[in-house]
């Protein structure tokens, strides 16, 4: 079997799977390394084996894009100080603990433990994002876990760089030197993915072809990755501020059929990496684990001690904190709900396995690092086991703290905002009757259409939205993009003043999209 045969049978089954997922309303990352563990052991399987370039590179920057687009700044904005103390303080103290715990229970020396630590310090964007697509969790809560899920890999990035360097190097890292390169990784980062993002809302503010806008939305996440690790800073946080900036202006730099295709062809992206590569984390552990020594066959019970010890230190984190904030909110009685869906929701997933990865085969002085097939083994098998559990359970979670959003308060929500759109279409029609500056006839026929939908009438089988034959479709078809562009400009106001969610934004927002689109060229 070819290398390309074995690639398009591994597409043709993550994509199977991942369908299969949806379609049984669980999570797909989680059923996905599950098959994939169960391929793997098959004995006539070839090892899988996976290098660091395919993930960072090719795999890790549209994934986190697509990650950081969907976190609305408006909520980033309120939870910035829980994400700061999640992201920092926790992270360093999971690093510490996994350290301690890897020392005592496998072969690993203080440093390769330490080195694993840091490698497992940080939940993953990737994974977090996938699971919470499918939970109806409340837009605080999401905003919270999926932001901390990002910025946390920029501290555990440079603890991992730092304990890289103290394993491989004759001499610790002293703790200024590690703050430099911090400021470096993070704030470079942050720079870089702030510049590039810049650069691309210029573009695409001059840009009307949707091809070309494609192209420029394939290749942004790929820009601020290379050249801030060409600028030796964190490419992670370049994604990360550059998808979050343009996620939160993107609706404002290009038109309906853009914004439609964009979203089409990224999707579909999205859903191939992601069914890939959580496929190949349980494909890749039977063969790493066929790699280890004599000395490591004891790996499943570190499995278990380290999956245990990052699962407690993030509960152990997450109450006190919750409690505190509870408390200045002064919400009356604590309650364990919220920071237990936010404990839970902490899975590791594709950053861990790439920061593993990319361990160095050999010391400074040429002597090869020891347990470094171990830590691998662990990384994988750490992930295998977060994805599983907690991806499995996460949704009976959510539903046993009774804190999601019901689907008839997200319906009460957008019937409220549809109303407020189409009160705002009516207005704008007052306005051009007033002035006589559309045809009478065009304007009773989208009145009709706008009451239609105050009446709680289905728009789109309704047959008095279509122009009649008397109306001339180029009139028609003028005065309603007009009034769309009216509606459009209500929903951003609505969403402006908190009055709807970022998603039920998004929702209407795809809607207006979608029959502006309908409504053909000009």
């Amino acid at each position: 079997m070819t290398d390309l045969t074995a690639l398009l049978l591994l597409v043709v089954f993550a994509t199977l799977v991942a369908t299969g997922a949806r379609h049984w309303r669980i999570p797909a990352p989680s059923l996905l390394v599950v098959g994939g563990v169960l391929i793997g052991l098959l004995p006539w399987i070839p090892d899988v084996q996976v290098t660091p370039e395919v993930i960072s590179v090719v795999v890790l920057p549209p994934l986190l894009y697509a990650s950081a687009e969907e976190i609305p700044w408006r909520e980033l904005r309120v939870v910035w100080r829980p994400v700061t103390v999640l992201a920092f303080g926790l992270v360093l103290a999971t690093a510490a603990a996994v350290g301690a715990v890897a020392s005592a229970v496998t072969p690993l020396s203080t440093t390769m433990a330490f080195v694993l630590g840091a490698v497992l310090a940080s939940t993953d964007p990737v994974a977090v994002t996938a699971l919470g697509r499918k939970i109806a969790l409340p837009p605080r809560i999401q905003v919270l876990v999926q932001s901390e899920s990002l910025f946390n890999d920029a501290t555990s990035l440079v603890l991992f760089k730092v304990a890289v360097g103290t394993a491989i190097a004759a001499h610790a890292v002293s703790l200024p030197a590690a703050g430099g390169q911090f400021l470096v990784l993070g704030g470079g980062g942050a720079l870089v993915g702030g510049g590039v993002a810049g650069v691309v809302a210029l573009i695409r503010r001059r840009t009307e072809d949707p091809i070309l806008e494609t192209v420029i939305a394939l290749v942004t996440p790929y820009a601020a990755y290379i050249l801030a690790e060409d600028l030796h800073t964190s490419g992670v946080t370049a994604v990360v501020v550059a998808g979050i900036v343009l996620g939160s202006t993107g609706h404002k730099l290009t038109n309906a059929t853009i914004r439609l295709q964009v979203h089409a062809v990224y999707g579909t992206v999205v859903f191939l990496l992601e069914s890939v590569i959580f496929a190949l984390i349980g494909l890749e552990l039977p063969s790493l684990v066929r790699q280890l020594n004599a000395d490591e066959q004891g790996w499943p019970l570190g499995v278990l001690a380290v999956a245990a010890t990052v699962i407690t230190v993030r509960l152990l984190g997450v109450l006190p904190l919750s409690a505190i904030m509870q408390r200045r909110r002064g919400n009356g009685a604590v309650t364990w709900r919220v920071p237990a869906v936010v404990s839970w929701a902490g899975t590791r997933g594709v950053m861990p396995l790439a920061a593993a990865l990319s361990i160095p085969l050999a010391a400074d002085d040429g002597s090869l690092l020891p347990h470094r097939p171990l830590i691998l083994v662990l990384t994988t098998g750490v992930v295998v086991f977060t994805l599983v559990l907690q991806g499995f359970t996460l949704a009976p979670v959510v539903r046993w703290s009774k804190i999601a959003l019901e689907p008839e308060h997200t319906a009460r929500e957008e019937a409220r905002a549809r109303a407020g759109l189409a009160k705002a279409g009516l207005d704008c029609l007052d306005e051009l009757e007033a002035v006589e500056a559309a045809p009478a006839t065009v304007i009773s026929q989208l009145r009709r259409g706008l009451l239609a939908r105050l009446d709680q009438a289905d728009a789109d089988q309704d047959d008095d939205t279509a122009p009649a034959s008397s109306v001339s479709a180029t009139d028609y078809r003028e005065l309603r993009r007009t009034v769309i562009a009216a509606e459009t400009t209500k929903l951003q106001r609505l969403y402006a003043d908190n009055h709807i969610s970022d998603l039920t934004r998004r929702r209407l927002q795809r809607g207006l999209d979608l029959e502006e689109a309908g409504l053909g060229e000009e």
